[in-house]
């Protein structure tokens, strides 16, 4: 960083209308407010209408390279003088058309310059071309008297240029003019964007779970993918968040209305169809409600709802819909499934695999699975497959002699190992006790207990089957193994 004698300076031109800049806590003000306009790495500054040079010192001395630029000579004279030994470099010209060829710059820096330009429209579009991709403009200005250029007006001038303006008042800030000001006094900080930004379509997809099965939908009629199942869908509209337009579709295709606190971000896919172009896919999980049935609520969309075992999806699926839904299962949160150009829009059997799992942080600490050994696998299978369904869970692997259902990062096996050494499970032993799994609600948790009898599963309290313990309501249930869970709504 270049060291700057400020007393050289200020003893050499005291004389001149310096914005303050020689007061040191005037110059001090100025200079944190440059830290935060100009980039932290070293960086190609162009100073426009750079006057005796008191900005593009301090510029220079956190270490940025500068070109200053002045109509006049001598103020180019004295800013030149000011700059000695900085390795700036300061030109006579216009500051509408700075004579710097073809050369590109990281920041262009104006201060009370654009408001006397007599083609200010002009002049911007000639120094967005100045600068590099990423570059930014940094233009103070203000309205003294009744004359000047307001915020709003040079806002509206830089809007045709880039999307990205930071507006930072500064007539509240006393330290830097040396005295408290009224009139308006602001800095504006344009970022330059390419041309034509890359967008994406965001999409939003809803696994509604009904225990193991979800809901799909055949579509009909809409001329992409008909006669292919998949969840139901759709698009982000200009103004909605995903969670919003999760509900609007869901409420439309099947005349379920979610409420918000319903809604689980289950995986986020980024995927491409065959000759398409990218999107940004969010897949919400929910919870079936007997008493909100889904029904087809666009027959001229979709020809049929209906549910599905999640572990054994059918093949007749929109590929990156099955794509996601199997990734869902296997507990990815984040997914990507890019088509070829060739390949088919739906999902093909031992085909070629799309989908690529992008690895998530890892909960350090986190539980990662709960293994439990039983005796009868089969008997396991059936009362801890419905209740953990209705948890969920998601059937997640499946071999001779054990099963695993998964929900996010973590995920619960039952197995019957031939390295039992009994055949028996005794909670009161010690070991494991019990298994204890929140439930959204009370009328959820009291649907659960009314259905748990047909399903290998009896409350342990009878006359109690829901009680409140410590500020929760608890219900207990036992299986015929005598594995115990507590089943706890907060």
């Amino acid at each position: 960083m270049t060291t700057i004698d400020w007393d050289a300076a200020a003893d050499s031109f005291d004389e001149e209308p310096d914005h303050g800049l020689l007061d040191p806590a005037v110059r001090s003000a100025w200079a944190q407010r440059m830290e935060t306009w100009l980039p932290a790495a070293c960086s190609e500054v162009l100073d426009l209408g750079c006057g005796t040079g008191s900005l593009a010192l301090l510029v220079a001395g956190q270490g940025h390279r500068v070109t200053a630029v002045d109509r006049s000579p001598r103020m180019a004279g004295q800013a030149r003088a000011k700059l000695s030994g900085t390795g700036a470099r300061v030109l006579v010209g216009d500051a509408g058309e700075p004579p710097v060829g073809t050369q590109r710059f990281d920041v262009i820096l104006a201060r009370h310059v654009v408001w006397l330009l007599p083609d200010p429209v002009a002049a911007l579009h000639h120094w967005f071309g100045l600068l590099r991709p990423g570059g930014r403009l940094v233009l103070i200005e203000g309205v003294w008297g009744g004359v000047g250029l307001s915020a709003a007006r040079l806002t509206g001038l830089l809007t045709p240029h880039t999307e990205r303006i930071h507006h930072e008042a500064l007539s509240g800030d006393d330290r830097l003019w040396g005295k408290e000001v009224h009139d308006e006094r602001y800095a504006l900080v344009a970022r330059a964007e390419p041309a034509h930004r890359h967008t994406e379509v965001v999409d939003v997809h809803l696994v509604l779970r009904r225990g193991a099965e979800v809901l799909l939908a055949r579509r009909a009629g809409t001329g992409y993918a008909d006669g292919l199942l998949h969840a139901p869908s759709g698009h982000v509209e200009d103004g909605e968040d995903v969670r919003e337009a999760m509900i609007r579709e869901t409420a439309e295709e099947t005349g379920v209305v979610l409420d918000p606190d319903e809604l689980r971000v289950a995986l986020v896919m980024q995927h491409r169809g065959p000759g398409g172009s990218p999107r940004t896919g969010w897949f919400f999980e929910a919870a079936y409600d007997p008493g909100r049935p889904p029904r087809n609520a666009e027959p001229e969309k979709c020809s049929e709802l209906g549910w599905f075992p999640l572990d054994a999806l059918p093949d007749d699926m929109v590929a990156y819909s099955r794509a996601g839904l199997d990734g869902y299962r296997a507990g990815e949160r984040f997914l990507l499934h890019w088509h070829e150009d060739g390949d088919p829009v739906g999902h093909v059997p031992h085909g070629v695999r799309r989908a690529v799992p992008l690895p998530a942080t890892a909960p350090t600490g986190g539980v990662h699975h709960i293994e439990l050994w039983v005796p009868d696998l089969a008997a396991a299978e059936s009362d801890w497959g419905w209740l953990l369904g209705e948890l969920g869970h998601a059937p997640y692997q499946r071999w001779e002699r054990g099963r695993s259902w998964r929900r996010g990062d973590s995920y619960v096996v039952v197995e019957q190992s031939p390295d039992l050494s009994g055949d028996t499970y005794d909670r009161l032993r010690p070991g494991l006790n019990h298994l204890a799994f929140h439930v959204r609600d009370r009328d959820t948790l009291d649907a659960l207990v009314r259905r748990a009898p047909g399903h290998g599963w009896r409350p342990l309290l009878p006359d109690r089957p829901a009680h409140t313990v410590d500020g929760h309501h608890a219900a207990y249930l036992e299986n015929a193994a005598g594995y115990e869970v507590e089943l706890v709504v907060p």
